[in-house]
């Protein structure tokens, strides 16, 4: 026979065995070895049970959303544990209309005992911004980005990345100086993180300025920042004369007495006019 009988000469198709989960970085994938039958195409159904549906209805199993059914000896569980308690799974397989036993997983998973390992990351520079890029790993996991310069006594600096907030800039860096960067990641929902990244280091091109020449650089800027303010300065009094200039009245213009002594000295001879007028209007009338 083509497939195996049973006692009674009922073909008996045999269940997947070696059933595993292999989850690294939150990713699990149930994997068996597969059925071999010498004609037709093998598929096979997976189903889970959580620790509520084990403890209380536990004749209640769910077809995996990604593998029911499937030819490929291995399923994706990632979108169906989405709690962080234990779960049951279960593969059979399926031949036209021959259905194996089910084989059940052996030890219940829980997503604690993913694996998780450090990221990868590319460091570059941005004019003088160092830059981290890190792998995307999913909204579940956070960065821990450390990094310093390269020399003796140098603090560590620590940068929590959220999800999302790729790539990152790290601080403003000094030409000629060399800085070292590590990260790990850190998944919430299972309160663990991975190991540090081995350190990756790159040297800013570029040589530092030695300090007599930051110091002259400085007194020049001064110098020029006063020549600057004084010759503002002079073209503001420059624009102030030519818009509004100050005339001066020649020396005959100038009023030498007072408004009072003028007034008087004016009425003093309106009167000697008025009399003198008045003696020759007499005059005249004698003479005629």
């Amino acid at each position: 026979a083509l497939i195996p009988e049973d006692g009674n000469g009922v073909a008996v198709l045999p269940a997947p065995q070696n059933l595993s989960v292999q989850s690294v970085n939150m990713k699990h994938v149930l994997t068996w070895s597969p059925v071999i039958v010498p004609e037709g195409i093998i598929h096979y159904s997976v189903e889970y049970q959580g620790e509520y549906e084990s403890l209380y209805t536990s004749h209640i199993w769910i077809p995996s959303s990604r593998c029911s059914p499937t030819q490929r000896p291995e399923c994706d569980i990632t979108e169906d544990i989405t709690a962080t308690v234990s779960y049951s799974l279960r593969v059979r397989a399926t031949l036209g209309s021959l259905t194996s036993a089910w084989s059940t997983l052996k030890h219940r998973f829980n997503q604690n005992s993913t694996i998780l390992t450090p990221p990868r990351m590319e460091i570059t520079m941005d004019g003088f911004h160092l830059l981290i890029k890190l792998e995307d790993l999913g909204p579940h996991f956070e960065f821990f980005v450390s990094y310093w310069r390269r020399e003796p006594g140098a603090k560590e600096h620590v940068k929590v990345v959220r999800p999302g907030v790729l790539p990152v800039y790290l601080e403003t860096v000094e030409p000629g100086a060399a800085y070292c960067v590590k990260a790990r990641t850190f998944v919430k929902a299972i309160g663990r993180h991975s190991a540090f990244s081995p350190p990756e280091c790159v040297k800013v091109q570029g040589e530092a300025l030695p300090l007599a020449l930051a110091l002259f650089a400085f007194v020049g800027f001064v110098l020029i920042l006063v020549v600057a303010l004084l010759s503002v300065w002079k073209m503001g009094r420059l624009l102030r004369h030519s818009c509004c200039p100050v005339v001066m009245l020649p020396d005959t213009l100038k009023i030498t007495n007072s408004p009072q002594k003028l007034i008087s000295c004016r009425k003093e001879e309106v009167e000697a006019c008025v009399t003198s007028g008045l003696s020759s209007e007499g005059l005249l009338k004698a003479w005629i």
